[in-house]
């Protein structure tokens, strides 16, 4: 273990990061709102934090192994998220003890949008800015933007992006050099930020509202500058609609973007088995809530049961988790339905959370191969994604990933009923938080303030371990890991 290497670049992480506590405080001072003086002091101790740990080891340049960038990015995701909670804590509009700024700001950077704060109606926009900055950030992955910005790190990235990009296959790039895949992530990302933005003010949104939900939507984070989210926006229709547009967008996986954009055809995506398979599911629970809603009278007109079926669909599809509606109250299957089409979730290489659609996908292709195998016992029968063969190993590392995350989703539920919850609620806090997806069911439906402490810190584990893909983490646990 390399550990002034790894302290270098850690320095260097916070130092770059302070940089993000710049935007709210410009916010503060535009809107007067009293808290730049709590942004500033979280600012100092970040930046200070960085640079004691950077002065010492500046110097200090060695390669990184494959177990340096795991345990960087576990520490460094851990670190951020009590680096982040700093102005929240400090707020003193927010009262938020230690436990709920914590938890606000690792659902913030793990894109989850499960939160404690309530009357954000009436909060200062600093504070709103920042929630959705946060969101933002934690979309595309900080380390990402660490390798893309810091050239100067004078180390091997490809480490630290295997063990941040989410998905089975991460050994493909979209360029031949780590810095330039980075570099391609982040422009396709801003570029949708910004359409995004500008697409939600022409709906109707004021320039506050629709940069603050531009950045949750590609993130696919769901924080809101609003208590009712989208549903703030319910008497313009076009907000919804823009919504759900990038939602979708922002579900694919970014390479697909890539390409697409490189060879100027649309086409690509659809060449794609994991795009089309993507969008299969999203239009078919979208026809099914939509169908239901109106034949169950939750909407009267038919267009307004289309609108929020499908909206709510791609929300939670997509593992967004906007609402339109308290989904979790509508009738029958439904919300249950939705839930569960969290599980598969988007894309991978996007900034969705679940297992991934592809990881779904091979799932059930090796159900049925295992079917025939039963048929035809000598039978060489190879798993095709599209047209191309895949290895046993990424099969096997599916099957190891969907073992581990049934594992540990049990687990969790068991903790959570333990502290009080009921059984619905703490599934769907189990499930909202493993898949990064947010708003739940029963007690957690609207947020999860009054959640035990000891709940919202396992819970808090379970969004960086949906976030990580759960064996960046759980590798760290090993007795094997920490052998020469």
């Amino acid at each position: 273990m390399k550990i002034f290497a790894i302290q270098r670049v850690f320095g260097l992480f916070l130092v770059v990061f302070s940089s993000t506590l710049l935007p709210p405080m410009l916010v503060s001072i535009i809107y007067n709102d009293q808290e730049l003086i709590h942004f500033f002091e979280a600012f100092l101790l970040t930046v200070l934090t960085g640079l004691v740990l950077w002065l010492p080891v500046k110097n200090y340049r060695k390669e990184f192994r494959n177990r340096d960038g795991f345990v960087i990015v576990a520490m460094f995701w851990l670190v951020l998220g009590l680096v982040g909670s700093l102005p929240l804590y400090m707020s003193d509009q927010l009262h938020l003890s230690v436990t709920d700024a914590i938890f606000e700001s690792m659902s913030g950077l793990t894109t989850t949008g499960a939160t404690v704060i309530t009357g954000l109606d009436h909060l200062p926009k600093s504070i709103l800015y920042y929630r959705q900055q946060l969101q933002w950030l934690g979309g595309i992955g900080i380390i990402v933007i660490a390798v893309a910005i810091m050239p100067m790190l004078g180390i091997g990235g490809m480490q630290l992006y295997k063990a941040e990009t989410p998905g089975p296959m991460k050994d493909s790039k979209l360029t031949p050099r780590i810095t330039e895949t980075a570099k391609a992530l982040w422009y396709i990302y801003l570029i949708l930020t910004a359409a995004c933005a500008l697409a939600y003010w022409l709906a109707g949104m004021n320039v506050f509202d629709a940069i603050g939900h531009s950045f949750s939507t590609i993130a696919i984070g769901g924080f809101s500058t609003h208590d009712a989210s989208m549903g703030y926006f319910n008497n313009k229709p076009m907000v919804e609609v823009v919504a759900i547009i990038f939602m979708i967008l922002a579900g694919v996986n970014f390479a697909l973007h890539f390409t697409a954009w490189r060879t100027r055809n649309a086409l690509n995506y659809f060449r794609d088995v994991e795009f089309r398979t993507y969008l299969g599911i999203l239009i078919s629970v979208a026809i099914i809530s939509s169908v239901y809603l109106y034949y169950m009278d939750v909407f009267i007109y038919p267009e307004r049961a289309v609108l929020h079926g499908i909206f709510q669909a791609v929300s939670i599809g997509t593992t967004t988790g906007f609402t339109t509606q308290e989904y979790h109250n509508w009738p029958g299957f439904l919300p249950v339905m939705l839930l569960f089409t969290s599980f598969v979730g988007a894309c991978a290489g996007s900034t969705g959370g679940g297992m991934k659609v592809i990881r779904f996908l091979l799932l059930l292709k090796q159900g049925v191969r295992e079917v025939k195998r039963v048929i035809h016992p000598n039978g060489v029968i190879p798993i095709k994604i599209g047209r191309k063969p895949i290895s046993d190993r990424v099969v096997d590392a599916v099957w190891g990933f969907f073992a581990a995350y049934v594992a540990i989703f049990v687990i969790i539920l068991l903790i959570l009923m333990l502290t009080g919850l009921d059984q619905i609620s703490a599934f769907s806090a189990t499930a909202a938080c493993l898949n990064n997806l947010g708003p739940g069911l029963n007690e957690v439906g609207l947020n999860y303030a009054s959640l035990e402490d000891p709940a919202k810190w396992i819970l808090s584990f379970a969004m960086m371990l949906g976030r990580l893909e759960i064996f960046t983490l759980l590798v760290l646990l090993s007795p094997a890991f920490w052998r020469r």
